[in-house]
Formats: structure tokens, sequence, C-alpha cells
């Protein structure tokens, strides 16, 4: 069998091909038994070498100084191109920023508000701010842009009490920065700045400053998703981050610099460390992308993957199912994607298979091998990274096992094999800033975080084969005969049943008779399909072929299709990509009616 013939017998069954060289150590667990608890542990060994997260950028200015760290598209030239700023560049602008940061009077401990989106400005400023010893808080750009509700910031301003704020555009956050709130703090702006503000580019004629940070010092304070209550300042320690970082290393015997294009938001722990310093810290390239994971915006990320040659991609699950649907359309995409790239991985939410088994299936077709689909696990109390899928794998809703250095405790929650996970580790926040109660409440009495989150064993005879995200503890319900419902499970399930005509899916049925679902669309999806009548189609068969597997609290009664996309300046959907299920139920009152009318109309779906 020639070549071609091999690889096109292997697209018939991709589940055939053997995968790409991943360049994973080797797993390695340990595992402790009491009474029904376990306790999952990682030991492999990981640096501690470097704990502060300007030491990388020292290393590698004086390693490869001419590498490149960053890459935004050249707004100077219409986006044609890019800007860059090598790891030489990058260590003298940032002590350069230190010292006139610490000229408006940052200093240890007193915050650098961040109100911009991802740049290489920003990550500049910040690693500037960090070096003095100052954290930085870099909120949601969603919380300050223009027309935005100013209530979040002005929360998030009275808890963090910061002594500056940078802007990346002070005519786009104009707003905020007129806010009564913000009244009286210096402000540095990278492009229009107002008069009174400081020109991002006067910062750089300032005097070098050395960094001075140590590792018990706040490197970042950032803010909780609000999904629960308000948003809380989560304490982020210079070693939290390094060594989390160390952490994921330590997973890889790879000596190659990463190369990424990404757009996970720096307000939240999976873009600013995960990914930003987790490419510091291995000394490799990042390519900032200003697409977003939803429809109308991703075509800016599909032009930088046409770009570049990634050896490492990481989205979303809503981004991956608009990127699964491109390569299957575009061969020449395609080829380029998986030209290097050794590692795929989501997270923010739970992924469904179907669009797990269709990028594979290109990946078999263009190379005749698989990619390994990882996971990570966490939140940003965990550094984010608790856990993590570090072996080949085609499996979707798995979230690995600890990283090296982490100890998982899995207590058991309620039946099937569910249990509550519970995380300790180098990498684990010692609190939330000003609020130690809500701090001691956060950990049981051995010292473990609790993520309110379930999982539960891949298999039940063999913890090494890993755990399965079971969705938010906060998000499940009972209906009104006491069933239970897992809702992250099965709005996973749901997606993946209905085979990408759906982008999302929001679980709804508390104290109702039958669970209902509330379902967004994909738009080019349903443009392939045409009428509307086939889009509706498609969604029953796949509800009903989930119902004919399922029971109980997974089987769906009633289904309605929303009207347009979930709403992100609502905060409805998170930077992330995630829906938030509380607020989108909360906002839709009278689609909740319609779900669970006595006499439902004729759009409900009823089953």
């Amino acid at each position: 069998m020639d070549g071609t013939t091999e690889t096109h017998a292997l697209s018939q069954d991709p589940t055939r091909a053997p995968f790409r060289d991943a360049r994973y150590a080797p797993r390695a667990l340990e595992v402790e038994q009491r009474d029904d608890v376990l306790i999952l542990r990682n030991p492999t060994p990981y640096s501690t070498t470097v704990q502060t997260v300007t030491a990388p950028l020292a290393r590698w200015a004086a390693q490869a100084p001419h590498r490149v760290w960053l890459a935004e598209r050249d707004l100077e030239n219409d986006g044609q191109g890019w800007r860059t700023v090598t790891y030489a560049q990058a260590a003298d602008a940032v002590a350069r920023l230190a010292g006139g940061l610490a000229d408006l009077g940052l200093e240890r401990g007193r915050p650098l508000l961040i109100l911009a989106r991802n740049g290489i400005d920003h990550a500049l400023i910040g690693y500037a701010a960090m070096s003095l010893g100052a954290p930085i808080a870099p909120v949601s750009p969603q919380y300050g842009l223009k027309g935005a509700d100013l209530t979040l910031l002005e929360h998030a301003v009275a808890r963090l009490r910061p002594a500056a704020v940078y802007a990346d555009d002070a005519e786009a956050f104009a707003d905020a920065l007129a806010a009564p709130f913000l009244a009286g703090l210096p402000v540095v702006a990278s492009r229009n700045p107002r008069e009174g503000d400081v020109a991002f580019e006067a910062l750089l004629d300032s005097r070098p400053r050395p960094a001075a940070c140590r590792p018990d010092d706040t490197a970042k304070l950032l803010l909780t998703s609000g999904s629960t209550g308000r948003p809380k300042a989560v304490v982020c320690t210079h070693a939290n981050i390094a060594l989390n970082a160390a952490q994921i290393a330590a997973c890889y015997q790879d000596p190659d610099p990463p190369v990424l294009v990404n757009s996970a938001p720096w307000s939240h722990s999976l873009g600013a460390n995960a990914i930003l310093h987790m490419v510091l810290h291995r000394g490799g390239t990042l390519y900032i992308d200003a697409g977003q994971p939803v429809p109308g915006r991703f075509d800016e990320t599909v032009r930088n993957l046409r770009e570049v040659a990634t050896t490492y991609h990481n989205m979303v699950p809503a981004g991956w199912g608009l990127l699964a649907g491109e390569l299957e359309r575009d061969e020449e995409l395609a080829a380029r994607f998986f030209e290097k790239v050794r590692v795929l991985q989501y997270g923010g939410a739970s992924m469904a298979q179907s669009i797990l088994d269709r990028v594979q299936a290109v990946a078999v077709r263009v190379t005749g091998r698989r990619v390994t689909f990882a996971a990570g696990y966490g939140a940003t109390e965990t550094g984010p990274t608790a856990c993590n899928i570090h072996w080949p794998n085609a499996r979707s809703g798995m979230v690995g096992l600890p990283t090296p250095g982490t100890s998982v405790k899995l207590v058991p929650a309620g039946e099937g094999g569910k249990f509550e996970i519970r995380v300790k580790g180098p990498q684990v926040s010692p609190g939330y800033l000003d609020m130690p109660e809500a701090s001691r409440e956060a950990f049981d009495e051995e010292g473990f975080y609790r993520l309110g989150d379930a999982a539960r064993l891949a298999d039940p005879y063999d913890p090494n084969a890993g755990l399965i995200f079971d969705g938010r503890l906060v998000e499940n319900f009972k209906l009104a005969s006491g069933t239970f419902v897992a809702a992250g499970a099965l709005r996973v399930a749901a997606v993946s049943a209905i085979g990408g005509v759906v982008s999302d899916a929001v679980v709804c049925g508390e104290g109702q008779a039958g669970v209902g679902l509330m379902l967004f669309v994909d738009p080019k999806a349903a443009g392939r399909l045409g009428e509307d009548e086939a889009v509706r189609a498609a969604i029953r068969e796949g509800l009903l072929r989930l119902n004919a597997q399922s029971s109980g609290g997974a089987r769906v009664a009633r289904a309605l299709v929303l009207a347009g996309a979930p709403d992100a300046a609502s905060g409805e959907l998170t930077d992330k990509g995630y829906i938030n299920q509380a607020l989108a139920r909360d906002r839709r009152p009278a689609e909740l009616a319609r779900l669970f009318a006595d006499a439902p109309d004729d759009e409900v779906l009823v089953f």
C-alpha cells in the first residue's frame, strides 16, 4: 500500500492512525486511598529555580536576544505584517517602563489597573509593574469599553484600589477613564492619550530600573468570573505563576521553544498565565490574535493561522467548532495548520466529542497522523493549571491528571462515581484580596482548595486513565421529581449529539418536570442546511439519539432555538467563550416561560 492509499484508508477511519509525537514526558501517578476518598499525586520533578515572573525574561534576553517573544498585527500598516519585539528589546523596555512607573508612584503592593486588549504594550507594561513588586490587575475589557455598564468596573476598582491605570487606547475606554471612581489616578495610554495622560512612548524614555520583585510578592490580582456572586480578586504571587509554568514545562521533553497564535484574554489566568507566561518561561514566540471565537470575528484568527505555522494551539471549544468547519472547507489552511503542530488543546469549557473528531479527521487526511488533543483543568485560584492531559489522547471531556508537584483530592459527591475536586500545590493562590473569611472557606481542613467542580474516573478501576470533568456543582440542579441533573455534562452531550448545528446550549429545568434546553445555532452550519425546518429537524434527530442512550436527568424533554448569539457585553458570554449558564437563564425569563409552558407554542420542540 503506497503512502497516498494508506492516508486515504486512515482518513476513512481516523481512529486507526498513529499519533504525531507530542514530546510528552512519561506519565507518573501516586494514588492514596482513604476510605472512600482518593488522593492523586504527580511525583514528576519540576524546576524550582525560577520563582519570579521576570526571571525568564532576563534569561532569554541573555541566551536568545534576537528571538521574537511577541508579535501583533502592525496597526501602523493597516494590519498588514507584524510588529514584533525580541527578548532583548523586551527586557530593555520593561526596565525603562519600570523606571517610569516608579516615578508615577507605583511601588510594591500598589496595583496597576489595566484596561486593555491583548497587545505588546500591554505585556511590556504589565511585566514592568510586576518587576517592581507592584501587582497588575488586568480586568476584562468588557468592563470598560464604550457603552459598557460600569457597575462591575466600579466594584472592581473599589476592591483593587489601584495606584495607576494603563489603557491601550484612551479613546476606546474614555467613559471608564472619566468615571469618578478613577478620578485623580495617573493614566498611561498607548494610543489617543487625553490631556494629562502619560503617553506610553514617554515612559520608554525613563531611566531603567532593575527588577526588585520577590517570590512572595503579589504579581497579579485576577478577578473571578462572578458566576456565583460579585467578582473576587484572586491573589497570584510570583511563585504561584512561575512554578505553575515550570510544572507545565515538566510535562514535556521538548527542547524547542513553542510557537503559538492565541487570543485568550490576559484578564483571565488561562491567557495570562497558561499562555502568555508559559511562552515566556519556555522562550517561545506568541503571535497575539485579535480574533474572537464567535461568528463574524473569527476570520482574523483564520488569517493569522494561514501565516503562522504553530507548534501548539489552544482555543476554547467555541473556537474549535468554528475552526473545524474552516479546516474541512480549506485544504490550503489545513495543510498550513497541521504543518508543525504537535499538541492541540482546549480549555475554558468542555468540548463536544464531535468537534474533536472532525479536527482529527482533517489531521489524518492531511498528514496521515492524529494530533493529540489535550485539555487543562483548573481555576484562577489554581494557577490556573492543576491537571492536564500529558499523554496522547483523542477523547473529549477529559481533564487529565495532576501536573507535576500537584495533589488532587477526590471526595465522593453523589451517585455514579462522582467526586468533588480539591487541589493542593505550589501554584494555588493564598486566597482573595482583603477577604480573609472567603479565603479560609475556600480551603478544606488539609489545605486543599475547593474548586466547586465534579469529576469522575475515566476508568473506575484505574486512576491512571485520568479524570473526566463532570460539571460545576453550582450549576447542577434537581427536577421536581428529585432527579439530579448534571448540567455541565448534559450540555456537552447535547451539543455533541446534535453534531455541529448548534454552537452551545443552556441547560434549564430546576423544579420542573423535565430538562429543557435553550440552543444557540451555529450560523454557518445553519446556512449549509438552508431552511429553518431543516435546522429544527437536525436538532430533533440529534436529541432523539441522545435520549435513546440516556435516562433520568440526562434526558431532554423540551428544546427551544434562540435567536442571535450569547451577549458578550452583558457577561453572558465570557471572554473565554463559555456561556455563564445561570446568567443566560436569568436574562431570558420569557424564553424560559415558553420552554416550560403547559401548552408550549409551535417553536418549542417536545420529546
